[in-house]
């Protein structure tokens, strides 16, 4: 695990049960195969620039969104990007050579892993390049409880990005946070 914050590393040993590492974010991105850029969305891009070519070849799990600091309408959050760029697409731009998947983006942090919602695996929709970083991402994604559906390439993120707006409103609107989207098919 790593954070850019000394005192985080040692909150975070305090909490995690069993062995944990924690150090710098170069250090644990080159020891890394798999990474997960768990960072605010409006500074995910210059994370990855800043890690430039330690991402290459890596395996990038993306949960952020590109949640803007002006406040939500209704309930309704403000992204900084449009319909027509993701923040998924400037990611992997800014690191063409790191293999990005987006995931977990759709959903609240204590339903990721274990997700069972009466009995009902939650859909994790993803998008990626890389179809090999997709079956390792799609693999994590099942053992954590979900049902992955596969959308293609980065640009499905300028679909998957926005579930985070539908996903939050009614948590922001009746303190509802315990819920989940799934695919249904014929």
């Amino acid at each position: 695990m790593g954070t850019r914050n000394p005192e985080r590393r040692d909150e975070f040993k305090g909490k995690v049960q069993g062995d944990l590492s924690v150090s710098d974010v170069e250090t644990t991105v080159d020891f890394s195969d798999i990474v997960v850029l768990a960072v605010k969305g409006s500074v995910a891009k210059s994370v990855v620039e800043n890690l430039g070519s330690k991402l290459n070849g890596k395996t990038v799990i993306d949960p952020t969104n590109p949640i803007s600091s002006d406040p939500p309408v209704n309930g309704v959050l403000r992204f900084f990007t449009n319909l027509d760029r993701s923040l998924i697409e400037e990611l992997q731009e800014a690191a063409p050579a790191a293999n990005f998947v987006k995931a977990f983006s759709m959903i609240g942090g204590p339903h990721m892993v274990n997700a069972n919602f009466n009995g009902e695996k939650p859909g994790m929709f993803i998008c990626g390049n890389d179809d090999k970083a997709k079956a390792k991402v799609t693999e994590i994604c099942e053992l954590f409880g979900f049902e992955v559906e596969d959308f293609g390439k980065v640009e499905a993120g300028r679909a998957i990005e926005p579930l985070c707006m539908l996903w939050c409103i009614p948590g922001m609107t009746k303190g509802q946070w315990g819920h989940a989207f799934k695919m249904l098919k014929k």
